[in-house]
């Protein structure tokens, strides 16, 4: 009888390892499941180690095929850490087509098969290469997804574990993509959004460097020959001395911006001042009421698409905590986990962390309480993708005229200080 070693998590959400003696893996998923456990990976012993080493010997193959291939051949593949990533755009598309092609029917190995042949981006391709030789060693899809960490997140990872194991993998994968394209969706209309304010920050930058570089130091000499030495007004000497920082300090200048921009990103990686900048960020003027109205939509979407998918609570609240990209919304998942893992219910936690509005609390109870939770979180999530879309278009609109009237502001500042010596010599001759 085959043996299958075993990682699962318990009721409490404690990982815990072992192997079994049993006739198949479906048999071993149940008998863990007889055991109050929640697999997260089930594998026969004999074929765990096999697998990896098909997949170190294919690619090694690949490389030594790559030496022997002549001048036509040769290939030049040099890795530059940071730059082996996937874009999320390329990343949903080869999700959405490979959840099409195992929707219709087609094996995961050809569907691996036909996207990379198919496939444009040179990144991604050497992955779905990989992927499909792991397979053909042994290897189960989740376990060759996680061989790639920078490309497929832990998110991925585990809702295509989860669906291998319940054997829904093609509906799982289309959830998958669904997700992927909604948080593509949101994130789309946000950068959209902040193009315009960009932009005019852009302009007004270019309006000042130019002033400041060539045009207000001629004002300057001007002003010197026909005061005859008398001194300048105040605010004209202010914006001089900044036109002459400018121009004869440039490059200074810049490393000074640079410098200063590295100092607050270093210490924003202090965990106080972290907390304090994100807790910040939620409560901005103007900004704030979308950041957080995004933050609730990935938080109840990933939830509600991992719990829905099979992922064990404990473990999906994990992941979601990981992927929160805010400390306070992270802190606040990381209450929800130990209260549900200490057998107490979701909503007191989220409750106390002051971050989600009552209307979310009280949903969420509601599907707690019926049964119901996964749906419920995926309601919660489109509703504040509406709720997103009506606060960029607000936060749009009030941006405008808050940045023409910045630029004309400082545009203007420069115009009265050039003419505030004019003003000087007309009184003075008039007098």
């Amino acid at each position: 009888m085959p043996t299958f070693n075993y990682v699962a998590m318990d009721a409490r959400g404690k990982e815990t390892k072992g192997s079994l003696e049993v006739g198949s893996q479906n048999e071993a998923i149940g008998r863990l499941k007889e055991m109050g456990y929640f697999p997260t990976k089930v594998v026969e012993a004999d074929k765990a180690k096999p697998a990896k080493k098909a997949a170190k010997k294919s690619g090694a193959a690949k490389k030594g095929a790559k030496k022997k291939g002549g001048k036509g051949n040769l290939e030049i593949n040099i890795k530059i850490p940071g730059f082996d990533r996937v874009k999320p755009k390329v990343l949903t598309a080869f999700t959405r087509q490979l959840a099409t092609l195992v929707d219709a029917g087609l094996p995961l190995l050809r569907g691996l098969r036909v996207l990379e042949k198919q496939e444009k981006d040179a990144n991604l391709r050497e992955k779905i290469s990989g992927i499909a030789d792991a397979i053909e060693g042994g290897s189960t899809f989740s376990e060759a997804l996680a061989q790639y960490p920078k490309v497929f997140n832990k998110l991925f990872v585990n809702m295509v574990r989860a669906g291998e194991l319940g054997g829904v993998l093609e509906v799982v994968l289309n959830r998958l993509s669904e997700f992927m394209e909604k948080a593509q969706k949101i994130k789309g209309k946000v950068v959209s959004a902040m193009f315009y304010p960009v932009a005019v920050m852009i302009v007004a930058i270019a309006i000042l460097a130019v002033l400041m570089i060539f045009v207000v130091p001629k004002f300057e000499k001007i002003f010197e020959d026909m005061l005859g030495g008398e001194a300048m007004p105040g605010f004209t000497v202010f914006v001089l001395n900044i036109s002459n920082l400018v121009e004869n300090h440039a490059l200074k200048t810049l490393g000074v911006i640079v410098g200063f921009v590295i100092f607050i990103r270093l210490l924003l990686k202090i965990k106080l001042l972290r907390r304090g900048w994100d807790r910040m960020k939620l409560h901005l003027p103007v900004f704030g009421p979308v950041l957080a109205k995004v933050q609730i939509a990935r938080f109840t979407r990933t939830l509600g698409t991992l719990v829905s998918s099979g992922v064990p609570i404990l473990q999906a609240l994990t992941i979601v905590k990981e992927t929160a990209g805010n400390v306070i919304v992270a802190n606040a998942i990381g209450a929800v986990h130990e209260s549900v893992k200490e057998g107490e219910s979701i909503t007191a936690p989220l409750e106390n962390s002051k971050v989600f509005p009552p209307m979310v609390i009280s949903m969420v109870d509601v599907g707690e309480q019926t049964g119901a939770l996964p749906e419920m979180l995926v309601k919660i999530a489109d509703n504040y993708d509406e709720e997103v879309d009506n606060a960029v278009a607000a936060m749009t609109s009030l941006l405008e005229p808050i940045m023409i009237v910045f630029l004309a502001v400082i545009v203007g500042s420069i115009v009265i200080a050039m003419f505030l010596p004019l003003i000087t010599m007309i009184q003075k001759v008039g007098g």
